[in-house]
């Protein structure tokens, strides 16, 4: 540990010897402002020639892969340009981006997420523009959000999403003095003795992380005096520095202690605020170095691909070691790593996760069948269920395995110092597999625990565990680099049936592209596929494989052949992708003849459903008592709750070995949400006569007025 003189601010002489003492001068950029006339400024115009490219006709700037701007990325790219000394191209279009694309915009949050009004504020600060329209609704901020219960047993606010209020205050240069004191106690009560902050109460336990710390640090400087401190952060943040030059979240990790450039420059940043420096400056460096990609940008860590965020980060952490004045230009950047062509006898299959496993199996298939469906992942599915759609598939020769796919409600994870947290337990598992019990109503488990009682029987039955939703992103962070480094989450959620884009409101998983797949996750609602099928048609798991097997699933999972996709209204009828390498998504692509389902007449939504439902299909709704019931079911627009919202088709007719019949409309009430619970016409035939018989449903689009029909042969 350094003496305490030690803990001054580095100069920038300080900093220059120190890399000269390292060999690390061509290393390292110059700032902007620094650069002496004439220099070489190679590396700055990378950056920006970089930054450029994800700059999108909107006026802001985008994830490198995706052709919409986002405000995270854009923040981002403001700040890039900002450790440059330089302003960034169209400002006033990029300004009035920042102000009118606040995430929720794209989708209404669930609660409010502070975090990305502090990234509109700080980025119109950074262009030097009026922020100030942002004052009311910082004001309106009375005390830290409770987080959903549902999703953190606790309720316990996210951290750095609360830092915002004292952060804005700051940017506005409003008054910190009237700022409500439910802040200031929940500052407090966070505070650790070590003079660390996290999630949770310093009272429940669990350290700090190195995020943490630095947003509370940040709030300490806001209220300046009046600020409660204890403890010396500097030793306890100069312990998360690793042997690579990067910090880890916590010395002394258990899970996941890894670098990050995330995690290296909240350290120096709160090092820094502090009068200190890492221990190992020039180690700190050479790892920022290391993450310079041939393309203009940073990586998160040595290898991975470039994204605006951690540029940001890295060009910040150089600026807070005075590093952006060293007087030679960076050396050369790790070159792109050469991927081995794709197998030459791959094709391209869909799987459905989380789609439906209750309601009519019939149905299923239908779908399954219609939207060239090869694996079908049934969720919490009633004994029974599985096995009977699998049969159906069967004996209609419809080319469909179904699967388990269960969200395991009622699992709780508890991390210390970050808080109790569900939704963390998805598994997949081939049908029949001994994969384990749920942990459910078990209570909170530790990850250690989860770890050996729930995923390493999931792993020994084949199955897999898929990450779906977390807003905490220091808790979800850990989970997902904790299986990478030791397997645990196999996939990330993307398009899903209540939110358009899970990195849309949770930008921080964009740092796993490539790293983890992305997959479209139906987390089906509802009791009937056939009300579900919006999202059943709307968005899709692709994956390259040489069979529609679960073998060739887990093939393509563990090689990232995979391919989340999304074009229906919720995207505005434009196709959204996240996915694999570039030659992954180019494969998908130019095979879109064997996935595509919008304006494809070979695979399209089935516009009616006709059941002949007897006494023994208790699965189907309509059965009857004795005999046959025929059962027809039109397509409608949906809830995302799965439940018919206006109809897309209408029942011309219904015809019983060519003789027109009269069945009942069965359509019961919803209790909200929608006009209807079901609806379905039934023709109840309790004493059919023996033999082969067939049942044809004629029905009328509402929009073309164009009309079809669906023939189904049944046996008494």
């Amino acid at each position: 540990m350094a003496p305490p003189a030690d803990r001054r601010r580095m100069t920038r002489r300080t900093i220059l010897k120190t890399l000269a003492a390292g060999g690390l001068c061509a290393a390292l950029p110059r700032a902007a402002s620094a650069a002496p006339e004439g220099g070489d400024s190679a590396w700055r115009a990378a950056v920006t020639a970089w930054l450029q490219r994800l700059l999108r006709p909107d006026g802001g700037y985008a994830w490198p892969d995706q052709p919409d701007a986002h405000l995270t990325p854009t923040f981002a790219a403001i700040g890039c340009y900002r450790c440059l000394g330089l302003d960034p191209p169209h400002r006033a279009p990029l300004a009035e981006f920042v102000r009118t694309h606040h995430p929720s915009r794209l989708k209404k949050l669930e609660q409010e997420h502070r975090v990305f009004v502090f990234q509109q504020v700080q980025s119109l600060v950074w262009l030097r523009e009026d922020a100030s329209e942002f004052r009311e609704q910082v004001l309106a901020w009375k005390k830290p959000l409770a987080y959903m219960k549902a999703y953190e047993k606790h309720g316990y606010p996210v951290f750095q999403s609360e830092a915002a209020a004292f952060l804005c205050r700051d940017l506005l240069k409003m008054r910190v003095d009237d700022l409500p004191p439910h802040f200031t106690e929940y500052l407090d009560a966070r505070r650790r003795p070590d003079g660390t902050y996290n999630n949770t109460p310093a009272a429940d336990g669990g350290g700090g992380h190195v995020m943490n710390t630095w947003w509370g640090l940040q709030a300490e400087r806001i209220l300046g005096p009046s600020a409660k401190r204890r403890g010396d952060a500097i030793p306890w943040l100069r312990a998360c520095q690793l042997p690579c030059g990067g910090f880890t979240w916590q010395p002394g990790a258990e899970v996941a202690a890894l670098d990050d450039i995330a995690y290296t420059w909240a350290a120096v940043r709160a090092l820094k605020q502090l009068g200190a420096a890492p221990a190992d400056p020039a180690a700190c460096l050479r790892y920022v170095a290391s993450l310079r990609n041939a393309d203009g940008g940073f990586a998160d860590r040595p290898g991975w691909v470039s994204n605006p965020v951690a540029t940001y980060y890295a060009l910040d952490t150089l600026d807070a070691l005075g590093a952006l004045a060293a007087p030679a230009p960076l050396a050369a950047a790790r070159p792109a790593p050469v991927r081995a062509p794709l197998p030459a006898d791959l094709k391209v299959f869909t799987i459905q996760i989380e789609a439906h496993g209750q309601g009519s199996p019939s149905e299923a298939v239908d779908l399954a069948g219609a939207l060239r469906i090869h694996l079908w992942g049934a969720k919490n599915s009633a004994p029974g269920w599985i096995a009977r759609a699998q049969a159906i598939a069967d004996a209609r020769r419809v080319p469909v395995t179904f699967f388990v796919a269960n969200e395991e409600y009622g699992t709780w994870v508890d991390v210390p110092g970050l808080g109790t947290y569900s939704h963390t337990s998805d598994i997949l598992a081939p049908a029949g597999a001994a994969a384990g019990p749920s942990l459910a109503d078990r209570g909170p488990v530790s990850w250690a625990q989860f770890r050996q009682d729930r995923l390493k029987p999931l792993l020994a039955a084949g199955g897999r565990l898929i990450w779906q939703f977390g807003e905490n992103e220091e808790l979800v962070r850990l989970m997902l680099d904790d299986s990478l480094a030791r397997s645990g989450y196999a996939a990330i959620s993307t398009f899903h049936f209540g939110n358009p884009d899970f990195t849309l409101s949770e930008p921080f998983l964009n740092r796993y592209r490539l790293q983890i797949p992305f997959i479209a996750l139906q987390d089906a609602h509802g009791n009937e596929p056939w009300w579900f099928a919006d999202m059943t048609e709307g968005f899709r798991t692709l994956f390259l494989a040489r069979e529609a097997t679960w073998e060739g699933w887990l093939d393509a999972l563990a090689a990232n052949r995979v391919v989340a996709v999304r074009h229906d209204a919720v995207s505005g009828g434009k196709t959204r992708m996240h996915g694999g390498p570039d030659e992954v998504l180019e494969f998908v692509r130019s095979h879109e003849n064997q996935w595509r389902w919008w304006d494809n007449p070979e695979i399209c939504r089935p516009l009616v459903s006709i059941v002949a439902v007897r006494p023994q299909d208790e699965f189907e709704a309509g059965r009857p008592e004795r005999g046959v019931a025929l059962r027809v079911r039109c397509a409608w627009q949906n809830t995302t709750q799965g439940l018919p919202r206006s109809p897309l088709a209408e029942l011309v007719k219904l015809t019983v070995d060519g003789a027109e019949v009269s069945p009942v409309l069965v359509a019961p009430k919803a209790p909200r949400g929608a006009a209807f619970a079901d609806h379905y016409h039934c023709l109840a035939l309790p004493d059919p006569a023996p033999g082969k018989h067939t049942a044809t449903a004629q029905v009328r689009r509402l929009d073309t007025q164009a009309e079809s029909s669906r023939t189904v042969e049944f046996n008494v």
